[in-house]
């Protein structure tokens, strides 16, 4: 069932604000590049723990991802023939599916300058989302027992983590417009009877370009994140 969607207490957030890189490239970023590029910038912070940290706010070309452990019962093809690229990777959850359309935003962020504790981490990616979709005159909801963000009993964003040492990486997905058909080959994020929506078929026109802007101001509010110039 739906929970309360109040905003989250700014508890466990440093004094002052950290400072960050943010990564917004105009073209769409190939999974492969996008997860070298997290895995770099977290083990720098972890050989160097008072380094800029960094986010990436970008769109994929279609691919299927799967967490650590993730089942392939809710594959519904050949993984040795998938219809679009298929990896395995090192966050949390099951499988889920990218394309264009869709913001996908990876924080490499040291949680021990703020609260180490991974719960505490979720809440707070799904109440930036809840933030954005109150921009936009939605009502984002949580769901017991589930991670990730719905609306009208349509999951809109999906949320796997990877962390090491407390450093973050891979993150939260957001549909907007993207073509929905590609999650039909899946049982996305492993969950039966649990259909997919995206915020246009709310609000019809609706962009990533126009998102974009709102998310980065959300993921920096929930953060206590200072924003710096792209390098």
């Amino acid at each position: 069932m739906p929970v309360s969607n109040s905003k989250l207490g700014t508890v466990g957030l440093p004094a002052h604000p950290c400072k960050l890189i943010f990564f917004e490239p105009e073209d769409p970023v190939l999974f492969d590049r996008a997860w070298i590029d997290q895995q770099r910038w977290q083990q720098s912070l972890i050989d160097v723990p008072g380094g800029d940290e960094a986010v990436w706010l970008l769109q994929h070309p279609s691919c299927y991802t799967l967490g650590r452990g993730a089942s392939l019962e809710h594959v519904h093809f050949d993984p040795a023939g998938p219809p679009a690229p298929l990896h395995r990777i090192d966050r949390g959850g099951e499988v889920t599916y990218h394309c264009l359309g869709q913001l996908v935003v990876y924080p490499v962020l040291d949680l021990q300058r703020r609260t180490p504790d991974l719960h505490w981490y979720l809440r707070q990616l799904e109440q930036a989302l809840i933030d954005v979709l109150a921009e936009l005159d939605l009502c984002g909801e949580r769901v017991e027992g589930l991670t990730g963000l719905w609306l009208e009993g349509r999951k809109v964003a999906a949320i796997g983590i990877g962390c090491r040492r407390w450093v973050t990486q891979h993150g939260l997905a957001l549909n907007v417009n993207c073509d929905l058909s590609g999650f039909a080959a899946v049982t996305p994020c492993g969950l039966q009877g649990k259909p997919v929506g995206r915020l246009s078929d709310w609000i019809p026109g609706l962009t990533v370009d126009q998102v974009q802007p709102l998310m980065r101001r959300a993921i920096a509010q929930r953060f206590g994140l200072a924003w710096l110039d792209k390098p």
